[in-house]
C-alpha cells in the first residue's frame, strides 16, 4: 500500500501543473488581436499611456480592459495618464480633450478587435489591476 501512495504523488503533481499550465498558456486568438491592436494602430493608440488589450474571447465577444468605469471618477483616472493635469478642473481645455483623446483611442482600439474574424462584439471590463497600480480607489 505505501509503495502505491509513492507512486501516485508524482502522477498527482504532474497532472496539477499540466493542469496550471493549460490554464496560465495565452490564447493564441487572443494574442492576435492584441498584435493587430498594435500593428493596425494609429500612433497616437500605440502611444497612448494605457493599454488597451483584449484578455478574452467568450464565443465571438471580444472581452478588452479599460480604465474608465462610472464608478471610478474620471478625474482620478485621467491624472493618472496625464499626471500634468493633476489637480486641473475637469471643466479645463486640456483635461476635456484628454477626456476626449481617451475616448476616441479607446473607440479605435474597439474598431480594430471588431474588425477580427471571428469577433462581433467587444465588452468592456475595468482593468481592476492597473487602477490599484496608480492608487486610484475602485470604489
Amino acid at each position: 500500500m505505501i509503495r502505491g501512495r509513492r507512486t501516485i504523488w508524482p502522477i498527482m503533481v504532474l497532472a496539477l501543473l499540466a493542469i496550471a499550465w493549460s490554464a496560465l498558456k495565452p490564447d493564441p486568438q487572443v494574442e492576435a488581436l492584441n498584435r493587430a491592436l498594435q500593428q493596425q494602430g494609429s500612433n497616437l493608440l500605440r502611444e497612448y499611456p494605457y493599454r488597451f488589450r483584449a484578455v478574452r474571447l467568450e464565443g465571438e465577444t471580444a472581452v478588452m480592459t479599460t480604465p474608465r468605469s462610472q464608478t471610478v471618477p474620471v478625474f482620478r483616472m485621467i491624472s493618472a495618464l496625464y499626471p500634468h493635469l493633476s489637480g486641473r478642473s475637469s471643466t479645463s481645455p486640456e483635461f476635456i480633450t484628454a477626456q476626449q483623446e481617451l475616448a476616441q483611442v479607446q473607440g479605435e482600439a474597439r474598431q480594430i478587435v471588431l474588425q477580427q474574424a471571428g469577433v462581433s462584439k467587444v465588452e468592456w471590463e475595468l482593468d481592476q489591476s492597473w487602477l490599484i497600480q496608480h492608487n486610484i480607489p475602485l470604489n
